[in-house]
């Protein structure tokens, strides 16, 4: 028998060449050294834009991570369900546009799914490298606890909504 699909995706989104812009990148590959059950699908979705349209069609649930300047201490963590493109944080970059602008269509052709946003605040786009500053590095550990326990949450969630 095979176990039902809670349809649940973990997508990093960011710069990863960028410092901090890349947190979102950062968590997806260090949540895939996890031990997450397998029906979670962890993507580290870059810069994607457009091409990660592909993912939301294909989940009813989405966990995204990413980096927002938001004038909040660099490593605060907030949580926001966004439902239409005019709710995710201000544009920070060229992969916020695309993420804005697939919102949009999503919800034009109706293929919107439940989004939960894990923002990160960050203190500039600046920064050039592969390496977190300390802010944000610090606060890792508990980020990915976060996202974790969210995803578990939404699969216990939708477990027994299939079992009922």
């Amino acid at each position: 028998m095979t176990a039902p699909n809670p349809n649940l995706l973990i997508l990093g989104i960011g710069n990863y060449l960028m410092g901090d812009e890349g947190v979102g990148v950062h968590t997806a590959l260090r949540l895939q050294e996890k031990q997450l059950p397998e029906s979670i699908e962890i993507v580290d979705g870059g810069t994607g834009g457009f091409y990660l349209l592909q993912y939301f069609e294909d989940h009813d649930t989405v966990i995204l991570i990413d980096a927002t300047l938001d004038g909040n201490p660099p490593g605060t963590i907030r949580l926001i369900e966004p439902r239409f493109a005019k709710d995710f944080p201000r544009a920070m970059s060229t992969h916020d546009i695309g993420l804005r602008d697939m919102v949009s269509a999503l919800q034009w052709m109706e293929k919107m799914p439940h989004i939960y946003l894990f923002v990160v605040s960050i203190e500039t786009i600046q920064q050039q490298g592969v390496e977190l500053t300390p802010a944000v590095e610090n606060i890792m550990p508990p980020l990915l606890q976060q996202v974790a326990d969210k995803a578990m949450e939404i699969l216990e969630t939708k477990l027994v909504t299939l079992s009922a």
